[in-house]
C-alpha cells in the first residue's frame, strides 16, 4: 500500500497556524519572525519550536483549539485525504492539544508533538515529532511512502521517503526541500493529479 504523509501547516492548511494563534493573542511580531526564519531554514526547527512554545504555551489551550478548528484548508487536498484516509497521515511538529479539532476534519492518522499540560496551559514540551520517524515506521511495515512538505523541517522525512513532493501551495518551498524532492507542485490541481497517479 502507498502511504501519503502530509505536513500540516501550509501544505494542508492555507495558513501557518502558529502565527494565527500569535495574532489572536497579540504576540504576533516575535512569532512571525521565528516562523519565517524556521521555514526558510535559518533557525533549526527544534530550537525555534521550543522558543515559540515558551511564548505561546502560557495561552489557554481550549481557546487555541477552538481558534484553529476553522483554519482554511486547501480543500482539494483535504478531500483527497478524506477519500483515501486509510492511505493518508498527517505529520506535524505542532502540538496535538492545539490542533486536535483542526485535524479531526481530515479523519486520518495524525502524528504530533506533545506537551505537558497544567491548568489549561502547556508547561513544557515532552516530545517533538521527528517526521522521518513516521516515514520509517510505515516503510518498516512494507508500505511505499510519499511525503508532501514545504519547509526545512520536512527535509529529513522527504529524504527517507520513497517519493518526495515539494509543495508550493501556500508559500514557496525552501531550497533544501526542492533539493531533495522528486516532484515540485505549485497548485492544488497539480498536487492532487500527482497524488492520484501515485495511488
Amino acid at each position: 500500500m502507498t502511504k501519503f504523509i502530509f505536513d500540516l501547516d501550509g501544505t494542508v492548511t492555507k495558513e501557518e497556524t502558529l502565527p494565527i494563534i500569535a495574532k489572536h493573542f497579540s504576540v504576533e511580531e516575535e512569532i512571525e519572525k521565528l516562523t519565517k526564519q524556521t521555514v526558510m531554514g535559518h533557525i533549526p526547527f527544534v530550537e525555534s519550536f521550543i522558543r515559540r512554545v515558551f511564548i505561546l504555551g502560557k495561552l489557554p489551550i481550549d481557546e487555541i483549539n477552538v481558534l484553529l478548528a476553522d483554519v482554511a484548508l486547501h480543500e482539494e487536498v483535504a478531500d483527497f485525504i478524506r477519500r483515501h484516509r486509510e492511505n493518508c497521515a498527517i505529520a506535524t511538529g505542532n502540538l496535538s492539544c492545539w490542533v486536535a479539532k483542526l485535524v479531526e476534519r481530515l479523519g486520518c492518522e495524525v502524528y504530533c508533538s506533545e506537551g505537558q499540560i497544567e491548568n489549561n496551559q502547556v508547561v513544557k514540551l515532552t516530545d517533538i515529532l521527528k517526521k522521518e520517524s513516521v516515514v520509517e515506521k510505515y516503510r518498516a511495515e512494507g508500505h511505499r511512502v510519499v511525503f508532501i512538505g514545504d519547509g526545512n523541517n520536512d527535509v529529513e522525512a522527504m529524504r527517507a521517503a520513497d517519493v518526495a513532493i515539494a509543495s508550493g501551495l501556500t508559500h514557496a518551498p525552501t531550497a533544501s526541500v526542492i533539493s531533495v524532492a522528486d516532484y515540485l507542485v505549485l497548485n492544488e490541481v497539480a498536487l492532487c493529479r500527482q497524488l492520484n497517479q501515485l495511488l
